[in-house]
């Protein structure tokens, strides 16, 4: 699942997450993009796209936390894969992904207090 070891304490390290995981993702909209298409079998359950701190990526079911450690991403990216071109698929879940790294920025941004911003 999209588990964190630590959370990022400064705006440095919240822009080096936020760079190690838009390079997972970027990973498997490019290069493993035959591999993330595998993984998205629309016979599963609601799938999301995650990218980790560490430059990886993972395709899973959302996390059953309540409340989650982090914001979640898209929902069911699986679903519309045979139903779309393939290319319109793919930028539709980079879409989706893009505004999910934001919310993970925002997310760790909002714990730093004024000077630290």
């Amino acid at each position: 699942m999209a588990s964190i070891s630590s959370s990022p304490r400064t705006v440095e390290e919240i822009f080096k997450d936020y760079s190690a995981r838009r390079a997972g993702i970027l990973r498997a909209l490019t290069n493993d993009v035959e591999e993330f298409s595998n993984l998205c079998d629309p016979e599963k359950e609601n799938l999301c796209l995650y990218g980790h701190p560490n430059e990886s990526w993972e395709v899973n079911l959302p996390a059953d936390e309540v409340p989650p450690e982090l914001p979640e991403p898209a929902l069911g990216i699986n679903f519309a894969r045979d139903g779309m071109n393939h290319i319109d698929w793919l930028s539709l879940v980079a879409v989706h992904s893009d505004c999910w790294l934001l919310a993970v920025a925002y997310f760790f941004g909002a714990r730093l207090n004024r000077n630290e911003r």
